[in-house]
């Protein structure tokens, strides 16, 4: 796997794509197990689920194949979707990607005629989802007995 330049205070030189080759899914998958689940002590494969096979992933990447950050959107219903796995690579935080991979998949959820979307944010991230817009409904689970999680939504706009 490239290593991500430590210098690429730009979200600009990433590009936002849906996995498709192997080295893409190894990234996404790798990046969604480092930021996600090891911190915590989970083994590889519980950044998984039986969902991904029917979700919409976006990731961004750079010219060099490095994955920065991922994002997966599920349609629970036609009028509603969830947004999970969002992940950004540490040397990457605060530059925009985050905000570009969810702007993505709002903009799927819209083009798929959603208009409500919900996610589980983490305790360190439910700032980041005030700021996009994401209402907070109430307390979530504690993933692995520490995790805090809120549930919050958004409704969407209709697409244009």
């Amino acid at each position: 796997m490239a290593e991500l330049d430590q210098a690429a205070g730009n979200s600009e030189q990433f590009t936002l794509a849906q996995p498709r080759t192997a080295q893409e899914w190894e990234g996404y998958f790798d990046l969604r197990w480092r930021v996600l689940r090891e911190p915590w002590g989970q083994p590889r494969g519980t950044e998984r689920d039986a969902l991904d096979a029917e979700s919409l992933h976006l990731f961004a990447g750079d010219a060099a194949g490095a994955v920065a950050a991922v994002g997966r959107l599920q349609l629970n219903s036609p009028a509603e979707a969830q947004v999970r796995y969002m992940a950004v690579d540490k040397t990457c935080c605060g530059h925009g990607l985050g905000s570009r991979i969810l702007s993505g998949l709002e903009d799927r959820a819209r083009s798929e005629d959603v208009t409500r979307i919900v996610l589980n944010a983490r305790d360190n991230a439910i700032n980041f989802y005030r700021r996009h817009g994401y209402k907070v409904e109430g307390l979530g689970d504690i993933l692995f007995g520490k995790v805090r999680h809120f549930r919050t939504h958004k409704l969407l706009a209709a697409s244009q």
